[in-house]
């Protein structure tokens, strides 16, 4: 097992208020908790999301369209799941349980579909229940439209808030200069349902003309992290930026998020996509990184078992390939740490009830870390 590794960083706060924090290389901080990882569940290519059952079993979803249950130490698939559009980004995605699941035994998950109108997919959200290892009562919450062959940019986490509301997000699925800033289409949004897939009568848009109305907020481009602050219940998201510019939100009710009229990032190509990081009625992201580490996946640690780092926010990078810790006091990024250097893409990190931290990592599985 490797222990975890330091990582040459150090963050630089700008005072502009029409600048965000952003991310540089720099110097190195030790102040890491010594741990080791264990593979827990192995042989799945691409854990993408992950939820901890009351018993201790973990499902977990494989991006090409399997969902495998996790208990007693052996793996078993679950059958009868939806079809799903494996393409690209788009495949079987998120996973989560009702609040009150040990009561009513839903899950949600999320999955690029090709149901409707038109060629390819896109993303859609559903709930079902577990019996005798197969999916029934399965009913279809959401359908993003239109559909389309491109392959990037579905999105797309799911999360509960304390009332009891199911917030999904969508990417803008490639099309950046229609979807996001128009909030008659879907991509490029936060979305929020009841959990039974009712419009709530106070989001944002309802009774604007022609407005999709299960929209929460909008101007993002490809958010796959979702996560409730543990003190505030506020929601936090992260997205993935262009080259550069991958940001952490806080999601507010109708609030615009910018792209792609605002950006820290450019175009792959190294031209720009903008001259604006800013505009009255846009919010700002909480920080933002700069060079991009594509990430995925997101949680506050609230375990005893990790004291060091209590409170923080672990974030997994697909692109360089760690799993990253960040301290944050009054909204600002105060230190940054690269764990699990080298392990693979990370794809998704929860923590579980048994107060254990899993990392997803894409080709290897799922990894428990246990601090020594």
């Amino acid at each position: 097992m490797k222990k975890s590794t330091l990582f040459p960083y150090f963050f630089v706060v700008l005072l502009s208020t029409s600048c965000a924090q952003r991310s540089d290389s720099g110097i190195n901080l030790p102040k890491t908790l010594d741990f080791t990882e264990e593979l827990v569940i192995g042989g799945i290519q691409n854990p993408w999301g992950m939820a901890f059952l009351p018993d201790g079993g973990i499902l977990v979803t494989e991006k090409s369209g399997k969902l495998y249950l996790y208990q007693s130490d052996k793996t078993i698939e679950i059958n009868n799941l939806p079809e799903v559009y494996n393409r690209g980004q788009g495949g079987l995605m998120d996973i989560e349980l009702h609040p009150n699941y040990t009561k009513n035994g839903w899950i949600y998950f999320s999955y690029a579909s090709s149901e409707g109108d038109g060629k390819g997919g896109n993303t859609a959200i559903m709930r079902a229940k577990i019996s005798d290892n197969k999916l029934v009562n399965k009913e279809l919450l959401y359908k993003a439209t239109p559909n389309t062959t491109r392959g990037q940019h579905f999105g797309s986490r799911l999360e509960f808030d304390r009332e009891g509301y199911l917030y999904f997000s969508i990417g803008e699925r490639g099309d950046r200069d229609v979807n996001p800033q128009d909030i008659t289409r879907d991509g490029g949004k936060i979305y929020r349902l009841h959990d039974d897939g009712r419009i709530p009568t106070d989001n944002p848009f309802v009774g604007k003309n022609g407005a999709k109305t299960a929209i929460f907020s909008y101007g993002h481009r490809n958010p796959q992290g979702l996560a409730l602050h543990p003190e505030t219940g506020q929601l936090w998201e992260h997205e993935h930026g262009p080259r550069g510019g991958d940001e952490i939100n806080i999601i507010q009710k109708g609030k615009n998020y910018g792209w792609p009229i605002i950006t820290y990032g450019i175009n792959y190509s190294g031209t720009k996509i903008t001259d604006e990081t800013s505009r009255p009625g846009m919010e700002q992201p909480l920080y933002q990184w700069t060079p991009s580490i594509a990430p995925s996946g997101m949680c506050f640690v609230t375990s005893d078992k990790y004291p060091k780092w209590k409170g923080n926010l672990l974030v997994g990078s697909l692109v360089f390939q760690y799993l990253e810790r960040l301290e944050i006091k009054n909204n600002n990024v105060v230190y940054r740490e690269k764990l699990l250097d080298e392990i693979g893409r990370v794809r998704n990190v929860q923590q579980a009830p048994d107060g254990y931290i899993y990392v997803g990592v894409e080709g290897k599985g799922v990894y428990r870390l246990v601090p020594k």
